[in-house]
């Protein structure tokens, strides 16, 4: 039945998608609202808990729950979930250090990684086209990092701390990009999105002796303890609500299509980190964004080539499913 939606309405496709991104710089911008009092093990944990019923609702109304609940490859999920939530906690911690556009820049140098990774542990090759494309956004990444990684006195070494952070959660999820391509050949869409929150919600509770805030033992409703959780709280339910939303997505446009949206994040993280938090991107993080970009729309491109080419060689066969 889903296949009969697929591809059919390009304009409801982007505009899941370009919302869904939304939501996400939305759900960022409330972690960071909270982020000076809420350790981000527990920012994890309520953005998972809390979108747990969200997704369960939405694959009980799509008749997909029973698709949901049945996972064939359990450690597959155990080690999604694993790398999935740490680069989480990593980007949650690296928001209270941040601006949240300097956050999001870093941040997509997650395709460029998912191209090494993809070659060292999928024995993927990697042509000059793509090498190319990985090295412009990894320079674009270096421009971004280097005032952070330089000797200049006026950057805090907790902001270059935040950032190596932010670096490494790029890493992680690359790494998630690698087992989901795998994940997908075993288990539904469903399964792996739902399994992803409820293990990010049991690893996260190991978090809980590191200094989780909790409104007790003062229960008046001005007690700072209410206020954040209800941040986090928000960014749960958001979260989750973005997370159907950009599932949805690619029911109505192919993968290819959409992928570029997800750079639409620099303006939301721009707009957003200026308006709330007073945060204006500095020329240098904007030019090295640009090549970030730039970089990951080329290996995009490339990607779509390279489909079209598999697709034409091999018209019998149908796609095992998105590596999204």
């Amino acid at each position: 039945m889903a296949a009969s939606l697929t591809y059919n309405n390009p304009a409801r496709a982007i505009a899941l998608k370009t919302g869904a991104v939304f939501l996400f710089m939305v759900m960022a911008a409330l972690i960071k609202a909270a982020s000076d009092a809420v350790p981000p093990g527990q920012a994890v944990f309520f953005r998972s808990f809390f979108a747990l019923p969200i997704i369960v609702i939405w694959l009980w109304q799509q008749g997909h729950l029973h698709d949901g609940f049945k996972a064939n490859n359990i450690l597959g999920h155990v080690w999604r979930g694993l790398f999935g939530t740490t680069a989480m906690a990593l980007t949650f911690a690296g928001l209270a250090l941040l601006p949240l556009p300097e956050v999001t820049a870093i941040g997509y140098a997650t395709p460029m990684f998912t191209v090494i990774l993809a070659a060292v542990l999928l024995g993927e090759k990697i042509r000059l086209f793509r090498l190319s494309a990985v090295v412009l956004g990894l320079v674009g990444v270096m421009i971004v990092l280097a005032p952070r990684l330089s000797l200049d006195q006026s950057y805090s070494d907790a902001a270059t701390f935040g950032a190596l952070l932010v670096l490494a959660a790029s890493i992680l999820r690359a790494l998630v990009q690698i087992h989901v391509r795998r994940l997908v050949q075993t288990d539904s869409t469903s399964a792996i999105v739902f399994y992803f929150s409820l293990t990010a919600t049991v690893v996260s509770l190991l978090s809980l002796p590191l200094g989780w805030v909790f409104p007790i033992p003062s229960l008046a409703w001005t007690n700072p303890g209410f206020e954040v959780l209800g941040l986090v709280i928000c960014a749960g339910l958001i979260g989750g609500v973005a997370q159907i939303m950009v599932t949805s997505s690619y029911r109505f446009g192919t993968a290819s299509m959409l992928a570029p949206f997800d750079y639409s994040s620099m303006i939301f993280a721009t707009a957003i980190g200026w308006l709330v938090f007073g945060e204006i991107p500095t020329p240098t993080i904007l030019i090295g964004a640009a090549l970030v970009i730039a970089g990951g729309v080329l290996i995009i491109w490339r990607e779509r080539q390279l489909g079209l080419d598999r697709s034409k060689s091999k018209p019998s066969i149908a796609p095992a499913g998105s590596p999204n």
